[in-house]
Parts: C-alpha cells; structure tokens; sequence
C-alpha cells in the first residue's frame, strides 16, 4: 500500500491516543485547578471511545505506515482496565513499539500487568525531585516519592522508563541539576522540555520559557556529554550521552527551536478526533465511522485524506497564528 505524504513531505508513522481527558494531576502548564475544578465537565463516559473502536483504529491505519503508539490523556492509568487495551494493540500485526506517558503516581500498581500485555517503554513526567516544588507543580500535593517508586517498579518489571521534565522560569529551574544526577544515578534517560503554549489555559508567556541552550549550560558546568546522531526521521529531541556511559539526557526544543519539519504524529483524542498537530484547533470526527457500519477501507481513506491535507508547522509560525487551540489534556501530549 501506498503511504500516504502530506503537504510538507512527511511522512505518516506515529499515532498518539489519548484514553481519557481526566487526570489525578492540576499541573498549571496543562490542567491549571481554578480552570479544571470540581465543576469541570469531562467527556462522558459513552462519548469516549471504546477499547475495540480504539484498536479497530490502529489495524486500520498501521498499513498507512503507523509503527509507533503511544497512550497518552489525561492519565492514561485513570482509564479501567487500561492493560487490556496494552494487550490488544500489542496483538496487532505491524506495532513495533507501543508506550504511554503517564505522570506515574500509579504506575507502581500497573508496572506488572503493563509489562505483561506488550508494552514496550513507559515515559513518566517528573518535573522537580524537591518535594515542595513537586507538590506545587502539580496542584494536587502529589508527592514525588510515590512517582519514583512508579519508575523504579517499571524498571524492575523490565520496561524501559525515559522521564520528561518541563522546565518553566522562577518555578522550577533549580531543579535541571538535581534531575540530572538523580536520573544518572538510576539508570534513566531524561529530557528537559521547553515550556510551551499548549492550550488556552496555562498563561503561557515567553519570558518564563528557559530555553535548551541555557538548560544544556546548566548541564555542561557538572557533567561531560557527547552529543549523538537522531536514530530516525521525526525524533523529537536533541541528545547526548554521559561520558562512558549509554544513559542519555534529551531536550525538546519546540520553542527555540522547531522541528515541524520532521513531524510525524497524528493526534487521537479520546472521544475519536483526529489532530494533526498538537497546537491544533479542531479535529476530525472519526467516531462515528467507528461506531457505524462505514468499512475500515473508507475509514483509511479518510485518514489518508486527513494526512494528505496537512500542513501545519505551529512552532515554526508561533506568534503569527489567529485562533484557539485545544487544550493537551484533550487532545494528548
């Protein structure tokens, strides 16, 4: 089958599905509590979609060149019986790598049963190691202790764990050392993630951005890295390795520098639209495709139209662009 290519010449390989819009987590960068309180209204429950919509999905768009599922919210580990939908993806033909990111304050309790229904690596988002500033970031008092016993769980139950930290000015900048050493330490690779305009919600503004050269600054004062080749087209951030040793640490430069060009993601969100960046305004309606008689083939050819069409390249044009966009515990990160 012909893969698809859209209007900037980028190929189709990585699907992100977004299994809930709640999370346990009110992280001010994407669910700020005085926006998404106790009167919030999250989708409900049969307007998401389910497991078997979920994984008709995947079969469907893997022959368009899809090898890359990632599970994302909300909290994806919110979601009942989330190792069963693991299993299922897992069982398709042509997925050669299936992960989730999750903010890991369960993970600790899912690590087994996550490792036992395919999955393949989990990211865990962990944005300070200082109790106070953790409890802070993410406006619940969820404490940090509860995450890395996540991370250490995954680990012993054999699945790889990278760690995403943003990094946001006067909040938590002190923190890109004592993250490094402590990741090095256990045996984790780490990227540092520029604060970004996700959303309508998080006040986003670009003097609280600390840029990935000032982070790799911070960095090159204590430790000696080597900086190492992308291992494929479309990989997200910069790395560079510890001396004599293969941990790694990352930096995802979406505000400094855009790397729209090499994008290959579309965006599921988890009541069954279909984004094709993550600054993304509207989706496409694909639930009612899955939920009705409509075949598979016209549903991938659907997708291939979406693909087709796209053009987006937000952070390459940030500053210039009119109109909202959907916010990331919607759409996934």
């Amino acid at each position: 089958m012909v893969e698809p290519i859209d209007k900037l010449g980028r190929n189709l390989r990585d699907l992100r599905i977004s299994v809930t819009d709640r999370c346990n987590f009110r992280c001010r960068y994407c669910m700020p509590a005085e926006v998404f309180g106790p009167g919030y209204a999250f989708l409900p429950k049969d307007e998401l979609l389910t497991f078997e919509e979920i994984v008709r999905l995947v079969g469907i768009v893997v022959p368009l060149g899809v090898g890359k599922i990632r599970l994302t919210g909300g909290e994806p580990l919110l979601r009942r019986g989330i190792a069963d939908l693991v299993a299922m993806i897992s069982a398709i033909e042509g997925v050669k790598d299936l992960a989730m990111t999750t903010n890991g304050v369960l993970l600790a309790h899912h690590a087994e049963e996550l490792a036992l229904a395919g999955m393949n690596r989990v990211t865990v988002s962990l944005d300070a190691l200082d109790p106070a500033i953790f409890a802070k970031m993410n406006g619940t008092g969820a404490r940090v202790d509860r995450v890395i016993s996540g991370i250490m769980a995954a680990k012993n139950f054999g699945l790889p764990v990278k760690v995403n930290a943003v990094i946001q000015r006067g909040v938590n900048e002190s923190e890109i050392l004592p993250l490094a050493r402590w990741a090095r330490g256990s045996d984790v690779d780490l990227r540092f993630i520029e604060y970004m305009d996700v959303g309508e919600t998080n006040g986003w503004n670009m003097a609280e951005v600390v840029s990935a050269g000032e982070i790799m600054e911070i960095l090159a004062a204590e430790f000696s890295l080597a900086p190492r080749e992308p291992a494929y087209r479309g990989e997200v951030a910069v790395h560079w390795r510890h001396a004599g040793s293969d941990r790694e640490i990352g930096l995802i430069r979406s505000v400094s520098a855009p790397f729209c060009n090499d994008c290959q993601r579309l965006r599921l969100s988890a009541d069954g639209k279909l984004f094709t960046c993550l600054f993304a305004a509207n989706g496409h309606d694909l639930r009612g495709g899955l939920r009705n008689s409509t075949s598979d083939e016209v549903v991938r050819m659907a997708v291939r139209g979406i693909w087709s069409a796209r053009e987006d390249r937000y952070s390459e044009l940030r500053g210039g662009r009119a109109g909202k966009k959907a916010e990331m515990s919607y759409l996934g990160g």
